[in-house]
């Protein structure tokens, strides 16, 4: 089973958005078979049968043993990867382009950039499967917080001057034997995580216990 598999065909991203079907995918983290599904989701084991046959064609699960029971041979099955990640070439013509309209200040600009790295990264993952090799790549994931947007300015400058530095050093475009490669850094606000659902004993007019 792979860590992430990169859905590329927007009908198999149809079929994993589907409410049962992404029911039945994280249930497949731990291989099972028609009846053992039905059992952990409560749904009949004929639907289940259904929608596993469509993943298996879309191959977001696969057969992972066939078990004889008596005269009934049980299939096992199991997903493909741990988790799954959309390929904005599932949306063909409209998905984003990040060259229609660059600027390093737009968030829908960096959103477009990161599109174009789910994008070209899962066709190097897909090919690399096919292939039987790995892909070279390199990530840094790093959290800063500014005391003011100011350094915040200052920040991206300096950032902006680095990566530009160690491009200039090391691009070369008259390589013949040269491999191209693509370095995008972001920099964005981290959502605030969402509110934890008050209780009884949050609330200021609450009945607090007697200190002891």
């Amino acid at each position: 089973m792979l860590d992430v598999a990169v859905i590329e065909e927007a009908a198999a991203a149809e079929a994993s958005l589907d409410p049962i079907r992404s029911r039945i995918l994280a249930a497949l983290a731990e291989p099972g078979s028609a009846a053992m599904l039905a059992g952990r989701l409560g749904l009949p084991r004929q639907k289940v049968n259904y929608h596993l046959k469509e993943l298996e064609r879309h191959g977001l699960v696969e057969l992972a043993e066939e078990r004889r029971k008596g005269n009934v041979t049980e299939r096992v099955y199991r997903a493909t990867a741990a988790s799954y990640v959309i390929s904005p070439s599932a949306l063909a013509a409209v998905s984003p382009d990040p060259d229609r309209s660059p600027d390093r200040l737009s968030a829908r600009w960096l959103l477009a950039l990161g599109a174009r790295l789910v994008q070209e990264v899962g066709s190097l993952l897909t090919g690399a499967a096919r292939a039987g090799q790995r892909v070279a790549s390199f990530g840094i994931d790093a959290e800063v917080r500014f005391a003011s947007a100011a350094d915040r300015a200052a920040f991206a400058e300096e950032l902006s001057q680095a990566v530009a530095g160690l491009v200039g050093r090391y691009h070369d475009e008259t390589a013949r034997q040269g491999r191209r490669h693509r370095v995008v850094v972001g920099l964005h606000q981290i959502p605030d995580p969402a509110p934890a659902p008050a209780t009884d004993t949050d609330r200021p007019d609450a009945p607090q216990e007697n200190p002891r």
